[in-house]
């Protein structure tokens, strides 16, 4: 039986994006390694959003290559299954938490009994065994955004991406939120990650990647670059950042500290 190739370390070599004749991303070259949380920040505009769906193949690039650095040459459908993406607002279907996992476990052929017992093992993993039967759409949009998480994870993805999942969530709900994506990391996924909160950057990440201009400006360990940053518009951007953090706990004083 031949072994699925890891699709890890992902590379982008000399990427461009283009549109109507404007660059929007590169030329970008990274390499997204095999563990470890990495959190891309950068300003509005800056292409956060566009480099996840490049690494993950939702848009090809107008020049360059993405590819992932493996002997075994995974092909394309390989990575896809081995990959998955959580956006800032999930699509969910017409139907119980518990059957938009099974839904999910069923595009890949698993199905049945242990189907569902996965299922509730994803659940329960992000607090939501309890609401198994219930109606997705009826949930709160927290608990909506864990449901996409569990959909997620239960197909046990090397990588996981994550485009600003708790930017419209109250801070009980973000606190839910990077639990679960604690645990994934823990149990071996690699999450790369936008967000616009340096907070949640402080608390999250292994690794910082810091966009703007549709550049990558700094690449560094979290706590280098949040401590020191190399360049005047990643200082200006976290200064700014730091900035309307302290107005919003000082504005609310249930929100938690980092």
């Amino acid at each position: 039986m031949r072994t699925m190739p890891t699709t890890l370390p992902v590379l982008l070599r000399n990427v461009v994006l283009e549109r109507a004749g404007k660059t929007l991303l590169g030329p970008i070259n990274l390499q997204l390694e095999a563990s470890g949380r990495t959190v891309i920040l950068g300003p509005n505009g800056a292409g956060k959003s566009l480099l996840l769906r490049l690494c993950h193949g939702l848009l090809s690039p107008t020049l360059g290559e993405v590819c992932c650095a493996t002997l075994g040459s995974p092909t394309r459908a390989e990575v896809r299954r081995r990959q998955a993406m959580v956006f800032q607002r999930p699509v969910l279907l017409r139907r119980s938490a518990i059957a938009n996992v099974t839904y999910a476990l069923g595009l890949v052929g698993i199905r049945g009994q242990l189907a569902r017992s996965r299922a509730m093992e994803a659940l329960d993993l992000v607090g939501l065994a309890s609401l198994a039967e219930r109606s997705a759409r009826v949930l709160s949009g927290g608990e909506q955004q864990r449901l996409a998480l569990a959909r997620a994870w239960v197909l046990q993805p090397e990588i996981l991406f994550l485009d600003e999942p708790t930017s419209a969530l109250d801070p009980g709900a973000t606190q839910a939120i990077e639990a679960a994506i604690n645990r994934f990391a823990d149990n071996g996924t690699k999450i790369v990650m936008v967000t616009h909160n340096l907070g949640q950057a402080r608390r999250l990440a292994d690794h910082c990647l810091f966009l703007a201009g549709g550049r990558i400006v700094e690449s560094a360990p979290a706590a280098t670059f949040l401590a020191q940053p190399n360049s005047p518009e990643a200082a200006h951007f976290l200064a700014g950042e730091q900035g309307a953090y302290l107005k919003e706990r000082d504005d609310d004083p249930d929100y938690y500290s980092v």
